[in-house]
């Protein structure tokens, strides 16, 4: 029985997606189209009204040069919702530009969303709730490993074992899977933002020197690492003097990165090492052979492959693509719904539009 024709109709002319709601980049995969939106999950609000002024890249490249009565903020901090109404604006939006060259003038897509392992039933809410009130008809949840390891194409119907590291922005998830369960998962809050602050950290202890979170994250990505280099780099980071209260520039190396990321990096090193003396002797001996994928945007960092090969003694691999992982696997899994719908999470959902 139908109980809402108007979205049922809708539904049939709308394009299911499936979203890696992430804390630094949203991505929006379409079924039979691949990703098609890979934004900063950056939004730009006017401080009085909370109306949104600008999403996603354009949203980021206002970060600190906003004047008084507007901010940037990332309405997803340690991979769930902290501004509830401003992720749904953002969701929202992303899935009105995602029909914009369709004839549907209210898009009422099904949506299978990646969330933390560590979520609590609060936070999953927060995620249904937020997507129903985008726009979605039905909305599904999947734990993000379990989305990245179908993403990395990792056999998870095999008696086998394999493992998954996801190295996001707002959080570093560990799975070891088998037989399409997860058999041991680590959800930790340490990822991408927190190699972030430790750069702003370093820099303002040993130089007094205060830097902006995109100098920061950009200093990350050229120079930071995780293993020491062939040949080390140098760059110069702006930022403003806390002494003097100018701007100031200065030089900075590779070493000096690597002792700055030091602490986190073995944090996420610990918490693996921690999953895998937790999983069965049996899927421990698997793992010689299939090794650990790592995924996530974070594990792009220049040689933390290397550094994990050489602490844990295994071969460790990169996903293609790591980035888009998890949106991949939420894509495969709305492909086949029945198939997959064992992975799904469950949360209350009273209110499915489906009818």
């Amino acid at each position: 029985m139908i109980t809402n024709p108007i979205n049922w109709l809708m539904g049939l002319f709308s394009l299911d997606l499936g979203i890696d709601l992430g804390t630094a980049n949203t991505l929006l995969y379409v079924r039979g189209k691949g990703i098609v939106i890979q934004e900063p999950s950056w939004v730009a609000i006017d401080k009085r009204s909370r109306r949104p002024l600008a999403i996603g890249a354009q949203a980021k490249e206002m970060l600190g040069r906003t004047p008084m009565n507007v901010i940037a903020i990332r309405p997803l901090r340690d991979g769930v919702i902290s501004e509830f109404e401003i992720t749904q604006a953002m969701l929202g939006y992303f899935i009105g530009r995602v029909h914009q060259q369709s004839v549907v003038p209210m898009p009422r897509p099904r949506v299978v969303i990646g969330i933390p392992s560590g979520a609590t039933e609060v936070e999953k809410r927060a995620v249904f709730d937020a997507a129903m009130s985008a726009g979605a008809r039905e909305v599904y949840l999947i734990d993000e490993p379990m989305a990245a390891s179908l993403g990395a194409g990792l056999p998870l119907a095999e008696v086998q074992g394999t493992m998954i590291v996801d190295i996001g922005g707002g959080t570093t998830e560990v799975a070891i899977s088998s037989m399409g369960g997860i058999v041991v998962s680590r959800s930790l809050r340490v990822a991408g933002d927190e190699m972030d602050q430790d750069i702003i950290n370093y820099i303002r202890n040993k130089y007094n020197i205060l830097i902006g979170e995109k100098m920061a994250e950009q200093t990350k990505m050229e120079i930071g690492s995780a293993f020491p280099l062939e040949s080390e780099k140098t760059m110069s980071v702006r930022g403003r003097n806390l002494v003097t209260g100018l701007p100031e520039q200065i030089e900075i190396s590779s070493i000096e990165m690597r002792e700055a990321l030091s602490n986190s990096i073995q944090v996420i090193i610990d918490t693996i090492k921690d999953a895998l003396d937790e999983a069965p002797p049996e899927i421990g001996s698997d793992l010689l052979d299939t090794g650990i994928c790592m995924a996530g945007g974070s594990s792009l960092l220049q040689g933390f492959q290397k550094r994990l090969a050489s602490e844990l003694r295994m071969h460790v691999w990169l996903a293609e693509d790591p980035m888009t992982c998890v949106a991949r696997g939420a894509g495969i899994v709305l492909e086949d719904l029945d198939r997959f719908r064992h992975l799904l999470v469950d949360v209350d959902r009273p209110k499915q539009r489906s009818g």
